[in-house]
């Protein structure tokens, strides 16, 4: 398998810059790399909803104001069909009727309606075109109660054919297109980032604000400000909800993947907080990467997807029972999820085979060389630093030469690793970077520079939000002080 990887084989696309995250901070999650000294996760978390949070607390919250009583299975038809249909829906009424809080008020006006009709009437055999008809309608009708806008009467007639006939709904399509232009549109690059993932988050997936907050540890009002001005945003500056043409697609796909790959980023390797991983996370981003493949399955998306899949492969084993930092080393890989490994690997596969590589695919590459290694003296460190040698040529960053600077490390010994890495922090390149002044604790620990070792760790401890790792690095400095 290994030879399949063979890194002169690989055809890549022209440069780009270097992945950021919301505060500038170049993000770059590479197996074998400056993670593989100082890697960790928590103890594994309940999924998320396939598409969204459940519906029940606010199907039992209008069950009460309503004259008609839905039946159990009228409740767990409705509750079904939410998480299934509800960002499909969203997406078609976010189209029809131009306004995302129009779109959303009229969405949970369907479900309100759902609730009343469908138990005197039966469950339509086209639920989700039922839903959008029926939000439309409620949509114009609010807009000639409260008299909102001129001619109104004109705008209502145009709407008539798609309220009466809900096989107007029902070509698939057209409504994965509506899924496009939701995406495209969150991740609008006049928008800034962090309010692309909190509009993502909150309109392509379904998650509430309280949830996004809590996954950011952000407080719910600034949370909840970032997605109202977003909005704002894409109405003041007539932001089109389009998917964009072939000429700008290879930018706005990058801006994306950029986005999903932060989400992810977050889930995998929290930035701060009590636990290194938040794995609801991380699986919201793994399910947007697998909607963008299904909706538009370019190679650097599937790339994206074959290394969250690579990455989380591992969750499992990254920490022990406590919760303590595994380094990749001396994780047991009996517990590493092998149906992920094999999805990400195909995926690899695809992608390679396109000969339209870009970074996120050599990412992947690097992740699928270290998933089919029996035991860590088992990888292929040269095809590995073969790999990075690609991805700086396509994507240089300081990060980037860090990781590959690890790798060449493992391959060659601390000595040799140890050069690139001082030369980097001596241009001042990661002087704010934690991982860069792991990487060089530990290098310096294993050549035996004690006094080196216990300053690089310090450092790296003061850099250093998450308590699993200060945990492994104080460890790392009282070990070399006994």
């Amino acid at each position: 398998m290994c030879g399949f990887w063979r890194h002169r084989h690989i055809y890549v696309r022209g440069p780009r810059s270097a992945i950021r995250d919301a505060g500038g901070n170049q993000r770059q999650l590479v197996a074998g790399s400056a993670s593989a000294v100082l890697t960790a996760t928590s103890p594994a978390g309940p999924p998320t909803a396939e598409c969204g949070p459940p519906l029940r607390p606010a199907i039992e919250e209008w069950c009460d104001r309503l004259v008609v009583t839905p039946t159990d299975t009228v409740l767990e038809a409705v509750n079904a069909v939410y998480l299934a249909e509800s960002r499909r829906v969203l997406a078609t009424l976010i189209r029809l009727l131009g306004d995302f809080d129009a779109a959303e008020e009229a969405l949970h006006d369907a479900f309100r309606a759902a609730l009343e009709q469908w138990p005197r009437d039966g469950i339509p055999g086209n639920p989700r075109a039922w839903l959008v008809s029926a939000g439309r309608f409620k949509a114009i009708d609010g807009l000639r109660r409260r008299k909102r806008f001129d001619a109104l009467d004109d705008v209502a007639n145009a709407m008539d054919l798609a309220v009466d006939d809900p096989d107007a709904w029902a070509d698939r399509e057209s409504v994965e297109d509506d899924r496009l232009r939701l995406i495209f549109t969150c991740c609008h690059p006049a928008l800034s980032p962090d309010a692309q993932v909190a509009l993502t988050l909150r309109e392509v997936c379904g998650l509430s604000t309280e949830e996004i907050a809590r996954a950011f540890l952000t407080p719910a009002p600034t949370l909840a400000q970032r997605i109202v001005r977003a909005k704002a945003k894409i109405r003041d500056a007539g932001i089109p909800y389009q998917v964009p043409t072939p000429r700008e697609l290879p930018e706005r796909l990058d801006a994306v993947l950029r986005v999903i790959y932060l989400v992810f980023n977050e889930g995998y390797a929290a930035s701060s907080g009590a636990t290194l991983t938040r794995h609801d996370v991380s699986a919201e981003a793994i399910r947007l990467g697998r909607l963008l493949v299904e909706l538009l399955p370019e190679p650097e998306a599937m790339g994206l997807l074959a290394l969250m899949l690579l990455h989380e492969s591992r969750r499992a084993a990254r920490t022990s029972p406590s919760g303590e930092v595994v380094l990749l080393d001396d994780q047991d890989r009996s517990k590493w999820d092998r149906a992920q490994i094999a999805e990400g690997t195909q995926l690899v596969e695809r992608a390679l085979a396109s000969r339209r590589v870009g970074p996120y695919t050599i990412q992947a590459a690097i992740s699928a060389v270290h998933a089919e290694a029996t035991t860590a003296a088992a990888t292929d460190w040269n095809e590995i630093v073969g790999l990075y040698d690609v991805l700086r040529r396509i994507d240089p960053s300081p990060v980037i030469e860090l990781n590959r600077a690890v790798a060449v490390a493992m391959r060659d010994g601390p000595e040799a690793g140890l050069r690139p890495i001082d030369a980097i922090l001596d241009r001042g390149d990661l002087r704010d970077y934690r991982l860069a002044h792991a990487a060089r604790a530990e290098l310096c620990r294993r050549l035996g520079r004690n006094a080196d070792a216990r300053a690089a760790y310090q450092r790296a401890l003061e850099l250093t939000r998450q308590e699993p790792e200060r945990r492994f690095l104080e460890k790392r400095l009282s070990e070399l002080r006994d």
